[in-house]
């Protein structure tokens, strides 16, 4: 689903990483939803990373640098997010 300023994706991930190094830096504002399966989430400014389990949610502010550690194999880790404009977010 997409409008101006919005986006809605359904994400599906197997065992997958973040490359070493590598880190996201959306310039949107994101929210996320595990819907199935697990997953390891590290931000640049955190020194523990985060453990999300089916039904857990978070915000991640624009330009929050952040990463995959792992993600749940097959049948893996389904993720439903959400990304807006700060504009939108007045």
């Amino acid at each position: 689903l997409e409008a101006p300023g919005l986006r809605l994706e359904r994400i599906h991930s197997c065992s997958a990483r973040s490359p070493e190094g590598f880190w996201y830096d959306q310039p949107d504002q994101e929210w996320v939803l595990v819907l199935q399966g697990s997953a390891r989430l590290q931000f640049a400014d955190e020194a523990m990373p985060r453990q999300l389990s089916r039904g857990d949610s978070l915000m991640i502010e624009a330009h929050r640098r952040h990463r995959v550690l792992a993600s749940d194999p097959a049948p893996g880790t389904v993720w439903l997010a959400l990304y807006w404009t700060k504009a939108i977010a007045g």
